[in-house]
């Protein structure tokens, strides 16, 4: 894993994707930046000032060998949510019937078998080492309970990605991984082949509690270019972010 040294503000602000051997730095603008010989992807999404703490964050893709580290995030306080779901809901078009314990250890063994059939489910995010976060996305097609879900069901016929949970444990609140967890997940996407990114927040006045605000907020997407694209319900909205190639910069190699 890359080591990125936390000497500024903006630097405390890295993304480092492991399996790519990048770090992405988010900063007005976009584009590429070449920093000490290593490039550095500048994502267009301003991180706000009061969410800058000290430590480095990294974004890993998840995988069997990343898998006790959802383990120990989900068994974090503020978890309840996802120990029960494990992200499988919307990958599903009905619950299973039975004890919720049943559900739950069903939810859990669903989506290791989906990983070690070499999907990957979404991104795990870590604080100087340690599992804080977690971000499920992917093709929206793979998340059959879409299709019919009355505020989340297919704006159009776009090939589109879908991000349908955002999850912080509870000792890491407050310190803006949410922002890095969605910025990691843009370029993720993007460098998947997705032309267009789609999510489900929450848009109302008051705040949820904040277990139960997976689907993130209207905020948390604006700040990072999405736009609202359909309201079916009075608290939620669709919002997409187009996905346009990466420009290269002359020298960079990639």
């Amino acid at each position: 894993m890359l080591s990125v040294p936390q000497t500024s503000a903006h630097a405390a602000w890295c993304v480092v994707i492991e399996s790519e051997r990048l770090c992405r730095w988010c900063l007005p603008g976009g584009g590429w930046l070449p920093v000490a010989g290593v490039w550095w992807l500048t994502g267009g999404m301003a991180p706000p000032a009061a969410h800058l703490v000290p430590g480095t964050f990294a974004a890993r893709p998840l995988t069997p060998g990343s898998w006790a580290d959802l383990e120990e995030l989900f068994g974090l306080p503020g978890g309840s949510i996802v120990r029960g779901c494990w992200c499988m809901a919307y990958r599903r078009s009905g619950r299973p019937a039975g004890p919720f314990a049943e559900y739950r250890e069903a939810n859990k063994q669903a989506l290791r078998e989906l990983v070690g059939r070499g999907v990957v489910p979404g991104l795990v995010g870590y604080l100087d080492g340690r599992p804080a976060g977690w971000i499920s996305l992917g093709p929206r097609g793979d998340y059959l309970k879409l299709r019919r879900s009355p505020v989340m069901k297919p704006v159009d016929d776009a090939e589109v990605w879908s991000v349908v949970c955002s999850y912080v444990a509870k000792p890491y609140r407050g310190l803006g991984l949410q922002h890095r967890l969605l910025a990691a997940a843009i370029d993720f996407a993007r460098d998947r082949g997705a032309a267009m990114l789609e999510a489900y927040p929450v848009d109302k006045p008051g705040r949820s509690h904040d277990d139960f605000m997976f689907f993130g907020s209207r905020s948390l997407y604006e700040r990072a270019g999405f736009t609202e694209v359909a309201r079916r319900s009075p608290t939620r909205v669709v919002m997409r972010r187009a996905l346009p190639p990466r420009h290269r910069t002359s020298g960079s190699g990639r």
